[in-house]
């Protein structure tokens, strides 16, 4: 009788290699965007890869930690005001502040952590959006930040060679987006990441095996709280500009979200495809006014009506197409013949 051996991972042949090896090729011919880009494409780049940095991150405290939050642009602030504090205030370099603020965001999602898993489902949701608000207006008072009108960061860059400055936020960028996905590819390849999604699908049954609930979800808020503080410290970088109303905007979750379901929740795939989607729609349509906005909010209904596990989900259901293989297969002992 063939017994439960243990949960590996998918292999894969090495046909499967082929989109590593174009992966790799393409990060690095990105890596060189500054030889060969002009500014306005390095900038774009720039944007794509932070904000599949904060798609990654919610993809993997909601999809794969099942923690609803609405309100991740906290943290996306909170990194941002630490590149006001250590990069305008103490004249720290700038990209230096970048794992600063992961750390320091980190740090802050301990305490908010204690307060929001109190609470659960939709609550939890309502809770984490409250906690951004909160955050917007103690910033808002604090005069030496420049309160509510905000602050510029110009003067962060100042001495900083264009070229160099441009050069260093793209590398900022891949790191950050290209990083995002690999903890997230790394993580689920783990038994960690097994207990997270078992978490996930319910949290009772995850519970009675032995998983530790808590402590799964505790360990993907904070990562999650860091790596959309580092974002948030690039995205002022880029923008040299902050201010309460931008740095805590719901449009970062709006943004978020809609790469996530677009491109399909619960998927590494999904974000890279839900972001690339995200901005071509953004440069064909933003001249379109209002129009663009009811066009992506159409957009989404209907891929949640129609395709409810995204764009990257349909392909793989009906190609099994596959860049990043998480998915476990049970392998089982070989049954043992008579001499043995």
């Amino acid at each position: 009788m063939p017994s439960l051996k243990n949960l590996l991972p998918a292999g894969g042949s090495a046909a499967r290699r082929l989109p590593a090896i174009l992966l790799t090729a393409g990060v690095v011919l990105l890596a060189l965007g500054p030889w060969w880009a002009d500014r306005a494409s390095l900038r774009l780049l720039s944007e794509f890869f932070y904000m599949l940095a904060l798609a990654q991150m919610w993809n993997l405290l909601a999809g794969y930690g099942g923690l609803l939050s609405i309100g991740q642009q906290a943290y996306v602030g909170l990194g941002g005001y630490v590149l006001v504090l250590f990069g305008l205030k103490l004249g720290l370099n700038p990209f230096l502040t970048i794992p600063l603020a992961g750390l320091v965001c980190g740090l802050l999602a301990w305490p908010i952590g204690l307060l929001m898993f109190r609470l659960r489902g939709a609550y939890f949701a309502v809770g984490t959006w409250v906690v951004a608000e909160v955050c917007r207006l103690l910033l808002a008072n604090v005069s030496a930040f420049g309160g509510g009108s905000g602050i510029s960061v110009t003067a962060t860059l100042r001495g900083m060679p264009a070229a160099w400055r441009e050069a260093l936020t793209l590398w900022s960028a891949l790191a950050l987006g290209l990083g995002a996905t690999g903890l997230v590819f790394l993580l689920l390849r783990s038994r960690h990441g097994l207990a997270l999604t078992a978490v996930r699908d319910s949290v009772r049954a995850a519970a009675s095996l032995g998983v530790s609930t808590r402590r799964i979800q505790w360990f993907v808020h904070v990562v999650c709280a860091m790596g959309c503080g580092m974002a948030g410290a690039l995205i002022f970088i880029t923008k040299l500009r902050i201010s309460p109303d931008a740095a805590f905007s719901i449009d970062w979750m709006v943004a978020m979200i809609f790469i996530v379901v677009i491109g399909g929740i619960g998927t590494i795939e999904g974000p890279l495809v839900g972001t690339l989607l995200y901005f071509i729609l953004r440069e064909q349509l933003s001249g379109y006014g209002s129009w663009y906005l009811i066009i992506v909010g159409l957009l989404t209904v209907a891929v949640m009506l129609w395709s409810p596990k995204g764009l990257w989900g349909s392909l793989h259901a009906r190609f099994g197409l596959e860049l990043f293989r998480v998915r476990r297969n049970l392998a089982m002992d070989r049954p043992r013949s008579a001499d043995n």
